[in-house]
């Protein structure tokens, strides 16, 4: 995994002064490593019958769409509001200076679908509780929430379902 973490460049006071910023692009970039990257992920997963995986905007839908595809599942996006052409229920939620909101189609399961939610990075835990939440009322089974990366450090885990948790570097 040191290979994978290697490529992933610090950004030194971005998007503020004192944040050290995981650029996942050049990960992204790098055919072999994005590769690598997908196959590990998606391994984790395969022969859990994944019906849909849950990409969470904007860089969980590069890690949702490729895993949705390595494990033949649909891929199902969560949007800020007025993104979705559709019905949405949405979820509110705190960040650390005001609120956001996202928003999901409210005909994007069926009845007890296994649903896998992908995104870049587990930083907060803010945004994925959020979407956790979000599903939580559409009667699917949520099978884990997975990651490329996370920053310790930060705790995010801990505002997520315990032991529905992955992600393949850590920093």
């Amino acid at each position: 995994m040191e290979d994978l973490k290697s490529i992933i460049r610090n950004i030194p006071d971005f998007p503020k002064k004192g944040i050290l910023f995981k650029d996942i692009t050049t990960l992204l970039g790098d055919a072999k490593s994005f590769q690598r990257m997908v196959d590990l992920l998606s391994h984790r997963y395969v022969g859990q019958k994944i019906d849909k995986v849950v990409g969470v905007e904007a860089r969980g839908f590069i890690i949702g769409a490729a895993l949705a595809y390595k494990l033949g599942a649909g891929i199902v996006l969560v949007r800020k509001p007025g993104k979705l052409p559709s019905k949405t229920r949405s979820k509110t939620y705190d960040l650390e200076y005001g609120t956001d909101t996202l928003e999901i189609h409210t005909d994007a399961f069926n009845k007890g679908d296994r649903v896998l939610i992908a995104d870049d990075l587990l930083a907060t835990g803010g945004t994925m509780a959020a979407v956790v939440d979000l599903i939580s009322s559409m009667d699917v089974e949520l099978v884990e929430c997975c990651f490329m990366a996370e920053l310790e450090f930060l705790e995010g885990g801990k505002k997520l379902p315990e032991g529905k948790v992955f992600s393949l570097l850590k920093f």
